[in-house]
């Protein structure tokens, strides 16, 4: 299963996400039981939440 994790696992208290993936804490939570298309489309939107939280 592709997952964006890359090992740095600390929520952010100021954008309630991953430091490391950029993903919300439900969207960790629930990663395994979604559909290949649902972690699609989470994982196109990390590059813009990345860039956002670099800001």
């Amino acid at each position: 299963m592709e997952s964006p994790c890359i090992n740095i696992c600390a929520i952010s208290d100021e954008t309630e996400m991953c430091e490391g993936c950029y993903r919300t804490i439900d969207e960790i939570a629930s990663w395994s039981r979604l559909t290949a298309e649902e972690r699609k489309r989470i994982m196109a939107l990390l590059p813009e939440r990345k860039a956002k939280a670099r800001v």
